[in-house]
């Protein structure tokens, strides 16, 4: 593992222990529920042998984390990315556990991935290291165990790969043990548009709280894949002006507003689903983290970890961020959007409504009837509001911010349901 991945890896687990251990404290939980909850269940680490189109065969890295089954099977995406390692999908499953918890889900927190370039590899050895990974942690993977989705890097081609290899393992097909899959295999209409929607819902329902019209505020969005996307669409829909897009290409910037649903359709175009060669009336092109000091009011981090920390969190222009990406914003990030005054909503929070809609697919599956988009989206957006309403109105009676609201909210749960259920021995 390289330095530089190692140390993303580190930063992103310290935040997270961080952010528990420090609404941990102020919750008064005892010792020995923090040391359950701040440890994984369980750690699976795996060889992904792969053969290349040269002919070649190449081992990548894999892993599977469940962090805590307490309240109910593990969930959490699956990304395909050079950065992924252990550490990482720990971090991102201990963030599960407390984002199903808030979203009063019965789930728990897992989190897995291969460390590759997933842009760099063909149609047919991603089907073969993907069939190759799911052979790998079929031991751990179950309906009622651990129920992966889609993540960075994968979508819903990925996860039917990985149902049908199970399901060929097992001799019979089971639909539920992975969410994310397309419509025509057992999907949900709604499920791709779901946590864009989510994030996008809280970043309305904090206008609301602020007194701000959608109408008169600048939006910039960080990424615009699967999250991003959606996020900006929605946004816009409400009536917002979205003046800042991005993807790896570069930031798209246009004080007049960006066309969100021209950038939409030419990204889907793209060979590659990028934003590269977009041209809109007013568009600059700017450098890849310039989207993060846009001169705008809310910021919308939808793409990796760690994008704000000490480093660029003084750059930020915006009154308001709404975290879209799982841990955008490092603790030093943090303290300093904090000493800025920028009103913030946490990840856990804001970008639920993808592992709400993978709920919803779950439960469709289950069942074998399957909702309409309208009563699906319908059934998300009540949810998100409710859950902002909670968080809001928590963090107003503590006297706390919303991120640390969100935890002890999200904490409390799962502790109740660990002293509750007792230590297994």
């Amino acid at each position: 593992m390289s330095s530089t991945k190692r140390k993303s890896a580190n930063v992103l687990l310290d935040t997270a222990l961080n952010n528990f251990y420090g609404a941990a404290e102020e919750m008064g939980l005892s010792d020995g529920l923090i040391a359950i909850l701040s440890n994984s269940e369980r750690r699976l680490a795996v060889s992904v042998p792969v053969e290349m189109d040269d002919g070649t065969t190449r081992v990548f890295e894999g892993y599977r984390v469940q962090h805590s089954t307490a309240i109910g099977p593990a969930k959490g995406g699956i990304r395909y990315h050079p950065d992924v390692c252990c550490d990482e999908c720990e971090a991102l499953a201990m963030l599960m556990t407390w984002k199903c918890s808030l979203a009063g889900i019965p789930y728990g927190g897992g989190k897995g991935g291969v460390s590759c370039d997933s842009l760099a590899l063909s149609a047919k050895e991603k089907e073969r290291l993907s069939r190759a990974y799911a052979a790998r942690i079929e031991p751990i993977i179950g309906t009622w165990q651990d129920i992966p989705a889609p993540d960075l890097g994968t979508s819903g081609q990925e996860m039917v790969w990985y149902i049908d290899t199970i399901s060929k393992i097992r001799g019979q097909v089971e639909p539920g043990l992975f969410t994310g899959k397309p419509v025509t295999y057992w999907g949900s209409k709604g499920r791709t548009e779901a946590t864009g929607r989510g994030v996008a819902t809280c970043g309305l329902e904090l206008m609301k709280r602020v007194g701000k019209d959608p109408k008169d505020i600048r939006v910039a969005v960080q990424g615009f894949g699967a999250v991003g996307s959606h996020t900006a669409k929605t946004m816009a829909a409400a009536g917002a002006k979205v003046v800042a897009i991005s993807d790896i290409t570069g930031t798209y910037y246009s004080s007049k507003g960006v066309d969100v649903e021209k950038a939409y359709q030419h990204m889907m175009a793209h060979p590659k689903r990028l934003l590269e060669g977009f041209t809109g009336e007013g568009v600059e092109k700017q450098g890849v983290s310039d989207v993060l000091s846009a001169d705008c009011d809310l910021l919308m981090p939808c793409a990796l970890e760690g994008v704000l920390n000490d480093k660029t969190a003084n750059n930020v222009k915006a009154q308001y961020v709404v975290e879209g990406a799982n841990g955008p914003v490092t603790p030093d990030g943090d303290k300093i959007l904090d000493d800025k005054g920028i009103l913030l909503v946490p990840d856990f929070l804001a970008n639920a409504g993808g592992v709400i809609g993978s709920y919803f697919e779950w439960a469709q599956n289950l069942q074998g009837f399957f909702w309409t988009e309208e009563e699906y989206s319908n059934r998300l957006m009540h949810i998100m509001k409710g859950n902002f309403k909670l968080v809001w109105d928590y963090a107003q009676s503590k006297k706390v911010k919303m991120r640390r609201a969100a935890f002890m909210a999200a904490i409390q749960r799962v502790a109740d349901v660990v002293k509750l259920r007792g230590i297994f021995l």
